[in-house]
């Protein structure tokens, strides 16, 4: 079961949210480090969101739409290929870490092998990773795959939230019920943040919102 209470927000509190993850997003992104050990990893002097999902998920999509540049982040051109961790500063105050996408190959097999290594012991040991956004594609239905990896985020006790991809796609009645069934899984894991965010790379639909929830986590401008 979720472990988390979101304390409700005023409209007020929601548009200076959205204006404060604007303002983060419009900073540089800049790509600064790539990771294949867990040795080679960057000092963690900024908070961390990792973006995770299966291959196809829409993952760098999404990055370079919460960004706003085309090719911050690039898909490979064979899907399950990327197995390195890319990291890249937000404006000084937050760092996003694109993952390796996992579940291409058979469910269980890759996961198992693209993240019970590197990927896991990043999860459990980076004590500045502050939230994994877990990508699940709203046109199709959940996988073994995922279920794996949020029992695997459960183990290493790292919160997570699920973001819905591609969400242009599906009639409302359709998109409704993804969400249904996200929530479900949301209560059925301890390490899942409770608010689930409906997004599209290509309309904009939910890229302020999730903006919005990342500017929370990121460095005051102060700092």
């Amino acid at each position: 079961m979720s472990e988390f209470h979101i304390p409700p927000r005023t409209e007020e509190e929601e548009e200076q949210l959205r204006e404060a993850g604007r303002l983060l997003f419009a900073g540089s992104c800049d790509f600064f480090f790539g990771a294949q050990r867990l040795d080679q990893l960057p000092p963690t002097d900024m908070p961390e969101i990792a973006f995770a999902g299966r291959s196809n998920v829409g993952k760098s999509s999404l990055v370079n739409a919460l960004t706003g540049r085309k090719a911050l982040a690039r898909a490979s051109s064979e899907p399950g290929r990327t197995k390195q961790l890319n990291f890249f500063n937000l404006a000084g105050r937050l760092t996003l870490v694109d993952m390796p996408g996992y579940g291409y190959a058979k469910a269980a097999k890759a996961v198992k092998e693209d993240w019970q290594g590197l990927m896991f012991d990043y999860l459990r040991g980076r004590p500045t990773l502050k939230r994994v956004i877990l990508l699940l594609d709203s046109r199709i239905e959940i996988k073994e795959s995922d279920r794996a990896v949020m029992t695997l985020l459960d183990r290493a006790a790292v919160t997570f939230q699920i973001v819905l991809t591609k969400c242009d796609a599906p009639r409302p009645g359709a998109l409704a019920a993804k969400r249904a069934q996200a929530a479900e899984l949301v209560r059925q894991h301890p390490a899942a943040y409770p608010d689930i965010l409906a997004t599209s790379s290509e309309s904009g639909l939910g890229i302020p919102e999730l903006r919005a929830e990342l500017a929370t986590l990121a460095l005051s401008q102060a700092q």
